[in-house]
């Protein structure tokens, strides 16, 4: 007898909670798989607690067979993404299945069938409710550990979007660095920069310290990214959300803000301890230990994650990227630390890859979205 294949929509906490814990299941023993915290990722399901419901309609689905959760799918509907590119595009979020054509079929069908009747006129992902939020399906790099702020997903999962009529609509690569040592001319470049736009570089000690320059942060991340597929502003209670989801995992010393002569910051870049493995040993909890294993890992890096890096528009043919990776350089040496692990960059970012190439280098890792006509 052939099992039916159940898609129910999340009303209660056990559903959201089986939602959260499919992953869990499906890579389980997997070693290159980097869990998310659990209680973080409820979090982002609600409306109480994540403000992107003030812009994003959505709904979402777990799939069931023989009574396992076998898959789950989101579908999102970004109102001021689809009003500012002016089409009616849909998104497909946090996609997790075994490797069964019917659940995958059931999956998509429920979400492509809800986006229409939200009158999407297409469908693209994986992407979150903001480009800040999970993005992408790993469809190269397989053996490869990603960083906290990327994703892991299995070979076969786009062997079904293909399957299912999907086509690439854009790449992200990602890229392992050797920064061994800071060239002179480098450091020479770096200083003569300073010197002609009048810039200086701030470092600190704390997050206390850092924290209330993360909305100047914000606010260049949205002037500098734009431009970007999938980038909306974020507003101030999005600002507010990522900065108390974020800002506490940082160590400061990797977070590095130039300032112009009017002493009002102009680019910044975010590195970060890598935390990969340590949330591998976290598997999904803060307690009783994880927050020790992720308090190690901060202190005692050994790879830097490449999260962020912001320049003002005015200020982006400056040289100011200059600054921001020596700065971040010359942190990881007093560190011992030579491997950087960067998170994605559009293939189509050729001054970003360029420079990437002036390093010891190698593209490890590809993510792609997937966009379908409805």
């Amino acid at each position: 007898m052939v099992s039916a294949i159940e898609i129910i929509e999340l009303k209660s906490k056990k559903d959201y909670k089986a939602f959260v814990e499919l992953p869990f299941t499906l890579y389980k023993n997997n070693k290159y798989w980097v869990p998310p915290l659990k209680a973080d990722e409820l979090k982002s399901l609600y409306p109480e607690t994540n403000p992107a419901f003030e812009f994003c309609d959505n709904k979402f689905w777990i799939a069931k067979k023989n009574g396992k959760t076998v898959g789950r799918i989101a579908a999102i509907v970004n109102h001021t993404y689809n009003e500012k590119m002016g089409e009616k595009a849909g998104r497909f979020s946090r996609t997790e299945f075994i490797d069964d054509a019917k659940v995958v079929d059931a999956l998509f069908s429920h979400a492509e069938a809800w986006l229409k009747d939200q009158g999407m006129t297409r469908i693209q992902g994986p992407l979150g409710f903001t480009n800040l939020d999970h993005q992408g399906m790993l469809v190269e790099g397989f053996e490869e550990l990603p960083s906290a702020a990327s994703e892991y997903h299995l070979p076969y999962y786009q062997e079904h979007l293909v399957r299912l009529g999907y086509d690439k609509e854009t790449d992200w690569v990602e890229f392992r660095l050797k920064l061994d040592g800071i060239p002179e001319k480098a450091q020479r470049v770096a200083k003569m920069i300073k010197t002609r736009y009048e810039l200086q570089v701030k470092t600190f000690a704390t997050t206390a310290e850092l924290k209330p320059f993360a909305p100047r942060i914000f606010e260049i991340l949205n002037k500098a990214f734009s431009e970007l597929f999938s980038v909306v502003n974020l507003n101030d209670n999005m600002v507010n959300y990522y900065v108390n989801r974020y800002v506490t995992l940082l160590n400061p010393k990797f977070v590095k803000l130039v300032f112009d002569k009017e002493d009002e910051i102009i680019a910044f870049i975010i590195g970060l301890p890598s935390l990969s493995e340590a949330l591998q040993k976290t598997n999904g909890k803060l307690l009783p230990f994880g927050w020790w294993h992720l308090k190690k890992a901060l202190k005692k890096p050994k790879v830097i994650d490449l999260m962020l890096t912001g320049v003002l528009p005015e200020y982006q043919k400056t040289g100011a990227a200059a600054i921001l990776i020596n700065e971040l350089q010359a942190e990881m040496a007093r560190h011992g630390v030579v491997d950087v692990e960067t998170t994605g960059i559009f293939e189509t970012n050729t001054m970003a890859i360029a420079n990437w190439k002036n390093y010891e280098h190698r593209q490890h890792k590809r993510k792609r979205c997937w966009t379908k006509a409805l």
